[in-house]
């Protein structure tokens, strides 16, 4: 494992935005190991990461008046010796504990840590970039990343700003009703939900409880987009980019009210 903390801190900065992005290098599903069809793609299992760097390169060549942290919790998920298994309990840096269900959930494992550092530095906002489920893919169709947000501000300005690239970007609910799907005896919460129902929901439920809740966040699934089999608009086929425009617009409109 390795975690990546880029930054950029202009003099007479404006605010500070951190951004977090999911870099698993390669996903077999650990022990709870994935059929070989749906391990062909799994290389882009990093396309958060690489949004973040492709982020990293228009903040260099722009030099906003903005205080940008870009951190990339990265490993590769795999059998081994040393593996995290199912039943193991993880206790994270903010005290919580995590019963694991399953090691195919594994993103959000790194996306917490990261995210309770991303809350340490006291940034203005938090917002995360992941390829995280595929239940978002099975809502919204391969075009459409899904997005949450515990900050109705930033949710429009990040609406806006996809609507400006012509990046397709969809809100869903925070459902609190859904948490109860992630309750277990043993541990503060289940890594993975007790069923299939309402997969990218919980998903996001998980992250929200590893962030300050009064830090503005939100949290943006790119399962779908990420990678494309067949060529689609202006994407080519295979690794997309996407969000890095709308991310690169959100950055040009900062600070928001």
């Amino acid at each position: 494992p390795v975690f990546v903390h880029m930054s950029y801190k202009p003099e007479g900065s404006k605010g500070k935005v951190v951004f977090v992005g999911k870099g698993i290098t390669f996903d077999s599903g650990g022990l709870s190991i994935k059929p070989s069809a749906s391990m062909e793609t799994m290389k882009m299992d990093k396309a958060g990461a690489c949004t973040l760097l492709g982020l990293a390169k228009y903040v260099e060549k722009v030099r906003p008046q903005v205080e940008i942290h870009f951190l990339i919790p990265s490993a590769e998920n795999m059998p081994d010796g040393s593996s995290y298994r199912p039943d193991d309990i993880v206790v994270f840096k903010n005290g919580k504990s995590v019963e694991i269900h399953s090691t195919d959930a594994e993103g959000r494992l790194l996306l917490a840590d990261a995210l309770i550092y991303a809350s340490s530095l006291k940034p203005d906002v938090v917002v995360d970039v992941a390829t995280l489920t595929g239940a978002c893919v099975v809502a919204l169709g391969q075009y459409t990343a899904g997005a949450f947000s515990n900050n109705f501000n930033l949710r429009s300005l990040l609406e806006v700003c996809a609507s400006k690239t012509g990046e397709k970007l969809w809100f869903l609910p925070l459902d609190e009703d859904l948490k109860d799907e992630l309750k277990t005896p043993h541990a503060d919460l289940r890594n993975n939900a007790k069923s299939r129902y309402g997969g990218a929901i919980t998903a996001a439920l998980f992250l929200k409880e590893f962030v300050d809740d009064k830090i503005p966040w939100a949290h943006i699934d790119i399962a779908g987009p990420a990678y494309l089999k067949s060529k689609w608009k202006y994407y080519r086929e295979g690794a997309t980019g996407v969000p890095v425009r709308t991310l690169m617009r959100f950055i040009q409109s900062y600070p928001f009210e």
